[in-house]
Parts: structure tokens; sequence; C-alpha cells
């Protein structure tokens, strides 16, 4: 058996969303043709549009296709005149778009610290867009947007959010944002396609340019197929219940704190996604845990992982104040809607198995291994 453990990296396409897509594939036509190929193609992009729109509650004009939250984050921040400010645990999209971006320190539990934005804000008046993701991918932990709205809009500053962790978890007025960066396949939708909601009074200098397509932001011709199958995925994701994934990560995080008391990062009563667990394993690192858990059957992740492929240090959780060693020693565990306790409970059971193989830690309990019948308060 095989157990997929890391919805943060990517998610499952759903089944509707499948359907959709290969019903968008009977389509034929270029959307920018005037004949009545092009028109119907036209017409599904927009009405696809428009159902992203309805789910997120912006108007349809400010839903702006692209290629995915990477390509929607540089279209956001790459050309804005003016200064950019970011948190220090965003996304590489984020930071490495500019080389002149303001990051902001975050707290031990990765909140943006408040009190430090709000007085680089009032230190210059020059036009500033402040860009903090809803959620972090690596931790879970969410950002205080309507505190980071308010403030920013009392100096007259712009907000940007990477809500692609977010959307379909989290409750919450995107509208009120001035830009919003959502992605397919964290949905259960496809790779490939994304979307930017922007405000239509931001000036945007695009940075693909060679044709008139999506308002003239982004030039190229649209991806139909994944275009239907992100606005099915968007709409399906508002009716997931993420109430049983938090007990299960909750009861997870229970079970491995008896078998290592300081196996936790991010504590409990931290404000983060109903699914994520970061986990540190004394004396193991990222990279040797990820493989035994593979060879096990479950696929987890490190706190970062790079486009090659490799394991390396997040930076991230340096941000939130650990050391090199101990955030080389962390792997996040994200759970999805339809994880199951036995699931966990194996998991749990492989992890014991890791750290009793690997861990050099003195402190092991002895005769601890759990049962298939081990009664836990799991939901309590």
């Amino acid at each position: 058996m095989r157990t997929y453990f890391d919805y943060n990296a990517t998610t499952p396409l759903r089944d509707s969303v499948c359907r959709s897509m290969i019903d968008a594939m009977g389509l034929m036509g270029n959307a920018s043709s005037v004949h009545s190929f092009g028109r119907e193609v036209r017409k599904k992009i927009e009405s696809s549009r428009q159902r992203i729109s309805n789910a997120l509650d912006v108007e349809a004009k400010r839903v702006i296709f692209t290629s995915g939250a990477t390509e929607s984050n540089n279209l956001a921040l790459k050309n804005f005149k003016g200064r950019v400010i970011a948190s220090a645990i965003e996304h590489d999209s984020v930071i490495k778009v500019r080389d002149d971006i303001i990051t902001i320190p975050v707290s031990a539990d990765g909140i943006i610290d408040l009190e430090c934005l709000d007085k680089i804000l009032s230190d210059d008046s020059k036009p500033t867009l402040v860009s903090v993701m809803a959620a972090n991918n690596e931790t879970g932990v969410i950002q205080p947007l309507t505190e980071i709205i308010q403030m920013a809009k009392k100096y007259g500053s712009y907000v940007h959010s990477d809500a692609v962790q977010a959307i379909g978890k989290l409750d919450f007025p995107w509208g009120a944002l001035d830009m919003v960066s959502i992605s397919g396949h964290k949905l259960g939708g496809p790779s490939g396609i994304g979307c930017l909601v922007i405000n239509p009074s931001l000036p945007l200098i695009p940075h693909t340019k060679g044709g008139g397509q999506e308002r003239s932001y982004r030039a190229g011709t649209e991806n139909l197929i994944g275009i239907v199958g992100m606005a099915e995925a968007i709409e399906e994701s508002l009716k997931d219940d993420w109430t049983e994934a938090e007990k299960l990560r909750d009861t997870l995080e229970d079970m491995i704190s008896e078998i290592d008391p300081d196996a936790l990062i991010i504590k409990k009563e931290t404000n983060r996604l109903s699914n994520t667990a970061v986990l540190h394993m004394t004396g193991v690192k990222s990279e040797t845990q990820i493989m035994n858990f593979d060879l096990k059957g479950f696929a987890v992740s490190a706190g970062s992982a790079c486009s090659s492929g490799k394991v390396k240090t997040s930076r991230v959780l340096e941000a939130m104040g650990f050391n090199t060693e101990k955030s080389g020693q962390v792997i996040r565990v994200s759970i999805g809607p339809n994880s199951a306790f036995k699931e966990v409970n194996e998991f749990v059971k492989a992890w014991q198995s890791i750290y009793e193989k690997c861990s050099n830690s003195k402190n092991i309990p002895k005769n601890n291994n759990r049962g298939d019948n081990h009664e836990f308060a799991y939901g309590a």
C-alpha cells in the first residue's frame, strides 16, 4: 500500500475535473478567431472565468489566466513601479522576483512582524506593494491578512497574496486584496494553469508580450483544457470538509509526541492549515527520512524542495529561528480531506521505526511499538 501525504506539493486530479477536461478536448478552435469554432472556445473560457470569479466572489474582469502561481507572482511583483515588501518566508517566486525587495521578519511561530511592517510603510510615501502569502506552503501557518490589509490601506499601499495553499481551506474575502495568485494543481486541478486576481486600477506591465489575450496582461493562446479544469477544481474545492483532516493531523502529532516529545516544531496553538504537520526527528536528516518513508510506502516532503528535486535547508524555518542542523532534520506531512486514520496509524509506526533505526538520540522509548489495535483518543 502506498499513501500520499504531500498535498501541499500537489493534489490528485479530481474525477469531475478529469471529466470536464475530457469534454473540453472535444472543442476545436482558437479563442481569438472570429468564426463559430473560435467563438465556442471563447464562450467556454469566459464561462470558466465567471465560475472562478463567482467562487472567489470577485468581478470576472479581475481574473487573468496564467500558467500557475509562479507566473502570477511574477506578473504581480516584477514590474510594480514602487517598493515591494514581502515576508521573509514567501515562496521563491516572490522573494527572487526582484533584487530590491524589502523583507519583513517573522516570529518563532512564523507570523509576520506587524510592527516592523507598520514602521516600513510609514517611512516612505512611495507607491508600495505588500506581498504576504495567505498560508505558508512549508508550515501551514496562516498570516493575519485582515490586519495586513488594514495597515496597508492606512498608508495607501496595495496588498498581494500568494493564496495557493489557502483557497478551499480558508474562508476569506479574497476580493479585499488587490491581487491574489492561485494555482490549479493545488486544488485537485491540472498543472500548468493558474490565475492572478488583479485590481484593474493598479497598473501592471505584462512580462509576456505579443498578443492581446487576457486583456493584454498575458499574451499567448489560452490553455482551454487547463482553464476548464481549474474552474471545476475551484468550485469543488469549496465543498471540501477539512474537519476530519484536522482531527487526523492533531492525532498524528499527539501519537508522535508520545514517541518523542521534542518532535514537533510548529506549536499546536499556532493558527495554521488543518492538514499540515511539520515534524522534527532528532539526529536524522530530512533526505534520510524522505527516502526511508518512501521505502515504507509514504510520500512526504522536506521543509523545502528545489526545482531539481533535491532537498535543501529551509530558509522558512531559519527565518523562524531554527538553526541549520535542526531545520535540516524536518519533514512536512500534508494530508488530504479523504485521508484515513489507518493511514495515519501506519505512518506513525513507520515514523517510530525510522526514528529507532536512524536517530542517535538516547531518549528513544523502549518497547513502544504501536499495534493495529492500539487505542488512541482520535478526534478527542
